[in-house]
């Protein structure tokens, strides 16, 4: 169970990252991460998302027709998100203006789909869950480190928009003093260039341990047929 709970960690994580591997989702991805704060913010909601969906869903599996499957599964997530986008107009309303209509779009988003019918209908409440929660997890560390990459490059600040989640916080954690910017980087574009980057990176680590892996077993064989 520990070894199933493991891989599920790491595919949500690292090997099937959603934001790197997958490219699921890449709408709010490109759009909402202009700070660290929005990245992480959207990311921790789609995260708590998934985790509900995935354990609503696998307790009532059986009893759901396979012909209305999916309606039922975005129903359920629906509910979810409504839940989800009321909390956050009630805790955090700036935060809340600023996300915008990107909240409610986690009811279509594909990846909290995905692991419903893929993961959710076919496994335990307590596996889903998990693979849910690892999911948008993953997601969030991408849309987090996306965030961050291009609000340090365009605006030379690190988490502003702090005060949108808790008002006695400081505005930004720091700011770069006579920094004008790099506009590029909070536009359009600069999503594609630092998402482009962050794939680059995952593959290039991967390719490396890989490389590494295989090292070790050339070394190895003639120590076996010794």
């Amino acid at each position: 169970m520990m070894n199933t709970y493991k891989e599920i960690t790491t595919n949500g994580l690292w090997k099937q990252n959603p934001g790197v591997v997958q490219l699921l989702g890449l709408c709010p991805t490109l759009a909402v991460t202009t700070t660290a704060v929005n990245g992480l913010s959207l990311g921790i909601a789609t995260a708590l998302v998934m985790a509900a969906s995935n354990g609503s869903v696998s307790p009532v599996r059986r009893f759901i027709p396979s012909e209305i499957r999916v309606p039922v599964f975005i129903l359920i997530i629906a509910a979810l998100v409504t839940v989800i986008d009321l909390s956050i107009n009630a805790f955090a309303h700036p935060l809340h203006k600023v996300l915008g209509i990107f909240i409610p779009l986690i009811v279509v988003n594909c990846i909290v789909l995905a692991r419903v019918e893929s993961f959710a209908a076919k496994n335990v409440p307590i596996p889903s869950m998990l693979d849910g929660l690892m999911m948008g997890l993953g997601l969030t560390l991408v849309l987090g480190l996306l965030g961050a990459m291009r609000e340090f490059i365009g605006k030379g600040t690190v988490l502003s928009g702090l005060d949108l989640v808790f008002s006695t916080l400081p505005k930004a954690l720091y700011t770069m003093p006579d920094y004008h910017g790099f506009l590029l980087a909070v536009l359009p574009p600069g999503a594609f260039l630092g998402l482009g980057a962050l794939i680059a990176i995952r593959n290039w680590i991967e390719l490396r341990q890989l490389a590494k892996t295989n090292t070790s077993l050339s070394q190895l064989k003639p120590v076996l047929g010794h």
